[in-house]
């Protein structure tokens, strides 16, 4: 995702300094460029030769090192940059960094940088929390920094608190999050549902069905990584809840109604991804239900439509979008769905075709408006998913014009 990016990433004298040779693997399997500063201290814990080997670049250590005579090296460096990140962050580099003091290569390099510049922070718990530190910190948020989180734990020193420079998966979700994708949905709220939804028929029991929240999941971690502000409301599943997306999650229809119906005033576009119950038992038995000879009727109502509802009550400008599984006659159901339901666009997949089913990594979607239909061919649900937030974008400015 980070293909013909260019990544600065600054090491300095932290005994955390290993973590950034993992951090530079990533960043370098995601097809990004990979220029590394190290601080003079970093050396005493990591080599130059080490992420060498790692970027197939050199590493830059000195400020009088001379790339030639028709470049300065740090103002180069920094021109290129589509990002800069330093991970990890002594204290002495985040005090310079705040006061703008540029007395090595990495500060001289960072001061002339005009990208989105992280730093994470990696320190004894009480250097951390002392004022001074929390000032300099907060002087490069001012500043325009993004300052990521500290992880809590056992620290080299012994103690245990914050401090920790935070996992280079972490760290790598930070870069993706700035470079992986144009942000065109900046601004914007992007209210997505997902998973199954949970109907009990007593303590032990319940209706549900297979769906595994891939196809939301993708949707929120696509809408997120294109800028929008996202909300998540998701069913049980087995998957990890995208980063720096708010999931709330639900069990039966009910509460995904509920919590629908909280949050979508405020939302610019909404995709309802969710396979929800058409039913829920009339009656939850308070005990579990016995086996017993001959069989078991069970009496179900309908739940409440939470795409029709978002129809009949959106606001000028919104853009709602709905997802429908079809068994048979694909483009007329999901064609009439469209129309019941007054809503911008459907996303319609045949069950049976290979690849569009429950819990796999693919989808066969054909996106239907009222102006066209689209059929996409075999994609992954995160290809997937960008399709329909591009028709979907479209949408929104269509309404606007």
């Amino acid at each position: 995702m980070l293909k013909r990016k260019t990544v600065l990433l600054g090491v300095t004298g932290s005994i955390a300094a290993y973590k950034a040779a993992a951090l530079a693997s990533a960043l370098v399997k995601q097809h990004a460029a990979v220029d590394v500063i190290m601080t003079k201290n970093a050396m005493e814990f990591i080599t130059p030769l080490t992420f060498e080997h790692l970027t197939h670049r050199k590493v830059h250590t000195d400020t009088f090192d001379r790339g030639g005579p028709e470049e300065v090296s740090h103002i180069a460096l920094a021109e290129r940059a589509d990002l800069a990140i330093i991970a990890p962050a002594t204290a002495n580099v985040c005090a310079k960094l705040a006061h703008g003091l540029a007395d090595d290569m990495l500060t001289s390099t960072l001061l002339a940088c005009r990208c989105p510049r992280l730093i994470a922070p990696a320190m004894n718990t009480n250097m951390l929390e002392n004022p001074v530190t929390q000032d300099n910190l907060e002087t490069l948020r001012h500043y325009g920094w993004t300052v990521i989180p500290p992880a809590s734990g056992l620290l080299a020193c012994g103690a245990v608190g914050p401090g920790k420079l935070p996992e280079p998966e972490t760290l790598l979700r930070y870069v993706l999050r700035e470079l992986a994708l144009p942000h065109d949905l900046m601004g914007k709220k992007v209210l997505v549902t997902a998973g199954p939804t949970q109907e009990p028929l007593d303590p032990v029991r319940y209706l549900t069905n297979r769906s595994s929240g891939k196809m939301g999941y993708a949707l929120a971690r696509m809408a997120m990584l294109r800028g929008a502000e996202v909300t998540l409301v998701s069913g049980e599943t087995a998957l990890e809840p995208p980063p720096f997306v708010e999931t709330v999650p639900v069990r039966t229809a009910e509460e995904m109604f509920r919590a629908v119906e909280a949050r979508f005033e405020e939302a610019d576009l909404i995709v309802m991804a969710a396979a929800v119950a058409d039913f829920t038992p009339e009656e939850v038995a308070e005990n579990k239900i016995k086996k017993k000879d001959g069989g078991l009727t069970l009496t179900l109502r309908r739940t409440k439509d939470i795409l029709q509802y978002l129809g009949a009550h959106r606001r000028p400008g919104q853009v709602v979008v709905g997802f429908a599984m079809e068994s048979e006659n694909l483009l007329e159901n999901a064609g009439a769905k469209l129309e019941k339901k007054n809503v911008d666009m459907i996303c319609a997949n045949d069950v049976k075709q290979p690849g569009a089913g429950f819990q796999v990594d693919t989808n066969v979607l054909t996106l239907i408006t009222r102006e066209d239909t689209r059929q996409l061919p075999l994609l992954s649900k995160e290809e997937a998913a960008l399709a329909v937030l591009d028709r979907a974008l479209a949408l929104a400015g269509e309404k606007q014009a």
